[in-house]
């Protein structure tokens, strides 16, 4: 019996033992889970208690599916829109690219055009990369346009390998290593989707498989990355909860025992049990480099992981936005509504037109006083979009005070107050509009036009 190596962690500077090696697990069944996964039931979060330690990469960021997952749901972009938006994203991730990278389809003339146009700008970040079918024919059309890695899928769950592909996991794995090895021949970098991944045997088939991606790294010197796909949004966060629900658990294995390094493993969520942006953060905390995310969560079915909540994720755990400018969000927005028609709702963090207007009057008064009572952080400074109070039956002095100092950038000595002459006779219009039966809040046009009309009666300009 040979005695296993023991080596130091410098990330953890602990001595630690070396773990057993995980061969595959070729079933004759299916394992699909249905003790967690009943399909005639709610699915289930089981615990183990087994908890895992926190790996925090040295340096995290953000790559992005807008092109790709994001089209799947919607509309194709034209080329100029793609072109646009891929503009600013560049501007968003800032000089230090926290935003790294960003795919796209190959298959039509369109997407192609709009591949050239975004390599012709020269970025470093985002870096054009593609996700394409796993054939020499697909390899070669990103060989040709220059790209240096693409996406490849590679879906890991019994579901698929014995439902979808009619095939055992022994021969799913040999198929899959044979076409990464034909990409690898190519001279290009691949990046296997581990496609739903939280239904996947880990130890029986997740991990045998990286670590055989592991043995063509080194055969090939060519970097391969893992991307953990939360497909079907089943992963959690919490602490001691079992695989293959578990993102810690499923990123601790990859990372201490497939022996994947941090920065060649990226998750990608799915938002169908509203975790996506948490689940996202958690594969940060337990060692990927990367999460995959799209603008606004815009992709299949419930969305994936929107770019702009990790651009905020990045900042609260970083201390820093590491020179992201996050004003753009707010001019991305404005874009896609304006210029491509997609309709934001209203109560989208960051984005929506009323994530940060107040309605209660008693909300209002105290935004009056100070903004830091009823406003997350100061949204005019990263967003360009200045705390709101929404005007109806509910406002009160208060709450027309600051619409009007807000919609008029009244500062200082020239701020109205809620005592005020104006303001009274506006709250007086106010009442009478709900009291003869009105139930919806005032334009913002409605409103101008009665400040106009008061400020003339009483000989005053704002």
């Amino acid at each position: 019996m040979i005695n296993r190596a023991v080596r130091m962690n410098y990330h953890t500077n602990l001595l630690e033992l070396e773990e057993h090696m995980y061969p595959l697990v070729d079933v004759q069944t299916p394992n699909v889970f249905h003790n967690l996964f009943p399909y005639t039931e709610v699915p289930k979060i089981a615990f183990n208690d087994r908890i895992v330690p926190h790996h925090m990469p040295d340096d995290i960021w953000i790559t992005d599916t807008t092109f790709r997952d994001g089209q799947q749901s919607r509309a194709p972009y034209s080329t100029e829109q793609i072109v646009t938006i891929f503009d600013y994203l560049h501007k968003l991730g800032g000089p230090n690219g926290r935003i790294r990278q960003s795919e796209f389809f190959l298959y039509s003339k369109k997407d192609r055009d709009a591949v050239y146009k975004c390599l012709e700008r020269g970025y470093k970040f985002p870096e054009v990369t593609s996700w394409i079918r796993a054939s020499k024919k697909d390899f070669e059309l990103v060989k040709d346009i220059g790209l240096k890695e693409t996406g490849i899928l590679v879906s890991c769950s019994d579901y698929h390998i014995f439902y979808k592909m009619k095939m055992t996991r022994k021969q799913a794995m040999e198929h899959y290593l044979s076409v990464i090895r034909e990409c690898l021949e190519t001279g290009i970098s691949p990046r296997c989707h581990l496609e739903d991944i939280t239904r996947a045997d880990i130890y029986g088939y997740v991990i045998p498989f990286c670590l055989e991606l592991n043995k063509l790294m080194e055969e090939y010197s060519i970097p391969i990355k893992v991307r953990c796909c939360d497909t079907m949004g089943y992963g959690v966060n919490y602490p001691g909860a079992v695989i293959p629900r578990s993102i810690p658990g499923i990123i601790y294995g990859i990372l201490t025992h497939a022996g994947i390094p941090s920065e060649l493993i990226e998750f990608h969520g799915h938002n169908d049990f509203y975790k996506a942006v948490s689940n996202s953060t958690t594969a940060w905390l337990y060692g990927a480099s990367g999460v995959n995310c799209s603008l606004f969560g815009i992709g299949e079915r419930t969305g994936n992981t929107p770019l702009e909540a990790m651009v905020f994720e990045y900042a609260q755990i970083k201390g820093s936005l590491d020179g992201m400018d996050t004003r753009v969000i707010t001019e991305l927005a404005e874009y896609y509504e304006k210029e491509i028609g997609y309709k934001v709702p209203s109560t989208t963090p960051f984005v929506g037109s009323a994530f940060n207007v107040t309605r209660a009057g008693i909300h209002a008064d105290g935004l009056l006083k100070n903004e830091e009572i009823y406003n997350i952080f100061d949204t005019d400074k990263f967003l360009g979009r200045p705390p709101q109070v929404a005007v109806s039956n509910t406002s009160g002095l208060a709450g027309i005070a600051h619409w009007i100092n807000n919609h008029y950038r009244l500062s200082g000595e020239k701020q109205v107050q809620k005592n005020s002459e104006l303001v009274q006779m506006v709250k007086a219009w106010v009442d009478t509009q709900y009291e003869e039966g009105r139930v919806t809040v005032l334009t913002d046009e409605e409103l101008i036009s009665v400040i106009e009309e008061s400020c003339a009666r009483l000989n005053i300009t704002l």
